[in-house]
């Protein structure tokens, strides 16, 4: 097949209308036969992605001539054109305007400020008592309250599409999906909008999609090209999957770390629908998904399980019919999963309700060759969608009174079990940490769980909790499935091949001391309904010798910079002290505890007014939220005075860079992003790989190297990268990146452990069917778990945190010994790891005691390794610091003892 047809002139002539009526006949001759185009006429593929309003709905459809088609409105046919994020917006909201059967609402905006636009649809009667039908829906589901009949309710749906902003069919399909129910005459539709409330978010991620549809519309050919290698479906890196850090929205339902995703998760909880739909395209080779996933491998095994062998099952008869009738080729029972609560098909399932994922071969712009099946075109995707999107409308209405029942069930389910669970609550909180308590609690929050004040102190799990500084979950509550999700540690698996991570416990992320409660009564204070306030507010006392900041708090890094980006000049303490401090004006001087990393601003050094820096450090308390404290003397109760030489000066703010751009992670470079932008404001520069000739690295003191490819490094760039550590540079490499620096002998000490430890054995494997292999070699993959290191907090690494024991994320495979410096492995794991997740045996014997975080020197600057990824997807706040006293302390790392 020739993917170039001959070019049609851009200016009207009877050849190209020839070949509008060809495409419009070949779309009649596909509505009739239900052959899928590319099947049908795959010569003719160019052509054929200019399809009818006709194309995309079953047979028999009847429209109010009132309302326009999203052709109408748009001006250009579906399939033809990526429609931008506002337009669908502005069709929606003109839907909400001539319709009484919908209603406009924006739930938030994105990062980049875009609306995030839900559409609700129903019956005039219905839209006059939404809040009362809400409020219905929520009630029936309290397992506390009397059970409602579900007779006579409407049944609550959720319509999301669109969370990977390339995957673009699916939001073209929520316009049609909008039109067929403002629009619809049908009996059909006049039921669905009585027995039905239908809220249609038709973009889950409009940045991502922006950032994809400008790309495939500036790079759209006419005639269209189905050449899988013309730049249209090719996108340059990052490419339009993720947000605009670059992180993926599909793995956020829990992290709850993009604005959207909090804005959705407050949306869902506001209505808890009984049925969730989550549209996504897949490889353009392949053909069409839909639920059920793979058997119990694949199941969350805290969710009810008639949730997957009755009520999916029930649904995907309505798909495979609606697809059987177009003759589109699809699978079931493979590949996907849904055990991970942060997919938007899983968290819906946690909420009592029915998360759905949908795949669709992908054109990945507007008609692309297939390997498999002849030519995909745009249109064929969106008629395939648009035909499971409409089932799972008619599905809902014929399961309404299962769904609704299923609903309570789940919840007073939940209590019964939570009654027999043999943990009655879990227990957490720093002492020596306010923001991160903060940061815990808001994430506990906005899942809506069940949270008490620490009614009194007490020793749980071997770990001293303070009232007040410590708080209480119990586990019988209607989110009991939730509170396990976050805090239980899992080691035992129905499977041991893994669509993502096999872990997510999130007290473990966070860092944050927690212990399960077992026996007796739980000591339960008020219940919580707010973030406490921030520790520090902006009304720390005048100084009259200096400031100082306890290096504990998570935020102290964001306060630091606040200042140092304002000129205050700062110093770090590398041994603790004790010292007089007031907290307030007028009050007397009591001495406090500063760990290693705490930072002194004393008054006599600086070139501004002491009034001045006064204002500044109280800016820098309320911008940060960690707390300051005013010194009127030098001198330690106890360990070293502030004019020690072990209080070193922090000259400037980093200037810190970053390689980005093809063949580099763009997962890991958006989580240095993130971190940097949104907890410290620290700016780092995003070099291209393309232009990292053009940097002068003397300009900068940080290097940031995250997983990748850096083959494209020359000879005289890499030995570029050594002399900036030799002068006295800080280079961060992130996992891969980690095995490359070392490769490159920018890490002698650790290369020269690394051979010299034992060579390893190879996995024996006895003769065993073909079948076999990919669950064998599957087996042996660390794809996502969590690990339990000993950190030295007397490294600059360490700096700031209260324990030795830390909680680790490791989703790879290389395994690194100790540093052949025996001060200069930071992070290492214990020779009992396994804290949550899944690991063979094999592997679990391998990570004893193996590095997870290496430090080396190269003339005056200093290399960091982390083995391990401190910045998972945006929540590890546990390892956070890790990273961020690489950059404000790397310079200072020394390697004693090296010959």
């Amino acid at each position: 097949m020739t993917p170039h047809a001959p070019p049609l002139p851009n200016t009207p002539n009877p050849l190209r209308s020839v070949a509008l009526l060809l495409a419009v006949a070949v779309a009649v001759s596909a509505m009739a036969t239900g052959i899928p185009l590319a099947a049908q006429h795959p010569a003719d593929g160019p052509q054929a992605a200019v399809q009818p309003l006709e194309y995309f709905f079953p047979e028999g459809q009847v429209f109010d001539e009132a309302i326009p088609s999203p052709q109408a409105f748009l001006g250009y046919e579906l399939g033809t054109h990526h429609t931008r994020h506002d337009r669908i917006v502005s069709y929606m909201q003109e839907l909400a305007r001539l319709s009484d059967r919908a209603s406009y609402q924006s739930i938030g905006r994105s990062i980049e400020h875009r609306e995030l636009p839900v559409l609700t649809v129903t019956s005039p009667a219905n839209h006059d008592r939404l809040e009362e039908i809400r409020q219905e829906h929520l009630a029936a589901a309290d397992p506390t309250g009397d059970p409602i009949p579900a007779d006579g309710r409407p049944i609550v749906v959720h319509l999301g599409y669109g969370v990977h902003g390339n995957e673009t069919s699916s939001s073209e399909v929520a316009m049609l999906q909008a039109y067929w129910l403002v629009a619809g005459q049908t009996a059909e539709v006049e039921r669905a909008l009585e027995q039905g409330v239908w809220h249609i978010e038709p973009v889950l991620n409009p940045d991502g999609r922006d950032r994809h549809t400008n790309w495939a519309n500036m790079h759209k050919a006419d005639p269209f090209v189905a050449d899988p290698l013309d730049r249209e479906h090719n996108e340059v890196w990052p490419g339009g999957r993720t947000n605009h850090y670059w992180f993926d929205l599909n793995r956020d339902w829990l992290p709850l770390q993009d604005p959207s995703s909090r804005a959705r998760i407050d949306f869902h909880h506001r209505w808890k629908p009984n049925v969730v739909t989550d549209y996504h395209e897949m490889g353009t080779s392949s053909t069409y998904f839909f639920e059920p996933t793979r058997p119990e491998g694949t199941w969350n095994p805290l969710l009810p399980e008639e949730l997957y062998t009755d009520i999916t099952l029930r649904f995907a008869d309505h798909w495979a019919a609606s697809l059987d009738e177009i003759g589109s080729l699809y699978f079931t029972k493979e590949v996907f999963d849904n055990t991970y609560p942060g997919y938007g098909s899983t968290y819906p399932n946690f909420l009592g309700g029915l998360g759905l994922v949908f795949e669709q071969a992908s054109a990945r712009g507007h008609i692309q060759e297939s390997s498999h099946h002849g030519v995909l075109t745009f249109a064929y995707a969106i008629r395939n969608q648009l035909r499971t999107s409409l089932a799972t409308v008619r599905a809902s209405l014929d399961e309404r009174e299962r769904m609704l029942e299923y609903h309570r069930d789940y919840y007073t389910g939940g209590m019964d079990e939570a009654a027999d669970f043999p943990v009655r609550g879990w227990v957490f909180g720093s002492s020596v940490d306010h923001s991160l308590n903060r940061e815990f609690l808001d994430l506990l929050l906005r899942h809506r769980v069940e949270v008490h004040e620490l009614a009194q102190d007490g020793e749980h799990g071997g770990t001293e909790f303070q009232e007040g500084s410590a708080w209480v979950v119990p586990v019988e509550q209607p989110g009991y499935r939730m509170v396990r999700s976050l805090f239980e540690r899992t080691d035992t698996y129905a499977d041991s091949v893994f669509y993502d991570a096999s872990t997510w416990t999130m007290s473990l992320a966070y860092g944050i001391p927690h212990a399960g409660i077992r026996g007796g009564s739980l000591p339960l204070g008020e219940r919580v309904s707010a973030v406490p306030e921030p520790a520090g507010r902006g009304t720390v006392p005048q100084a009259g010798y200096g400031y100082l900041l306890d290096w504990n708090d998570y935020y102290a890094p964001r306060a630091l910079q606040y200042l140092l980006a304002r000129g205050v000049r700062v110093e770090a303490a590398f041994e603790p002290f004790t010292l007089p401090v007031r907290e307030s004006e007028g009050a007397a001087a009591e001495p406090r505890d500063f760990p290693r990393g705490s930072i002194s601003i004393p008054l006599q050094v600086q070139t501004l007014e002491p009034e001045a820096i006064h204002r500044l450090v109280r800016e820098a308390e309320a911008h940060s939220g960690a707390p300051f404290h005013a010194t009127d003397t030098g001198y330690s109760v106890d360990g070293v005075d502030l004019g020690s030489r072990n209080l070193r000066p922090i000259a400037r703010m980093p200037r810190a860079l970053m390689v980005v751009g093809s063949g580099i992670s763009s997962y890991e470079a958006g989580q240095v992003w993130h971190l940097l932008d949104t907890r410290v404001d620290l700016p780092v520069t995003k070099v291209d790989r393309d232009h990292l000739s053009r940097a002068d690295l003397a300009s900068y003191d940080v290097v940031i190297l995250v997983s990748g490819g850096y083959g494209f490094m020359s000879d005289g760039q890499v030995e570029e990268l050594r002399r900036f550590v030799q002068r006295g540079g800080t280079l961060i490499a992130v996992r891969g990146a980690a095995q490359w620096a070392v490769g490159q002998g920018l890490a002698p000490r650790v290369a020269r452990a690394l051979e010299e430890a034992d060579d390893e054995e190879p996995m024996e494997i006895p003769r065993t069917d073909y079948v076999d292999a990919g669950a064998i070699s599957g087996a042996q993959q660390i794809g996502g778990s969590i690990y339990q290191a000993d950190l030295d907090t007397t490294h600059p690494l360490g700096f700031g945190y209260p324990h030795r024991e830390l909680a680790v994320w490791r989703d790879h495979s290389f395994i690194y010994p100790p540093s052949a410096n025996p001060f200069s492995t930071p992070v290492q794991l214990t020779d009992d790891p396994h804290l949550s997740g899944y690991i063979s045996d094999r592997n679990l014997e391998r990570l004893r005691g193996s590095a997870s975080a290496l430090t080396d020197g190269v003339g005056s600057g200093t290399v960091v390794l982390f083995l391990d990824n401190p910045n998972f997807r945006g929540y590890w706040y546990g390892t956070n610091r890790l990273f961020l006293n690489a950059i404000y302390f790397g310079s200072h790392i020394s390697v004693p003892g090296t010959p």
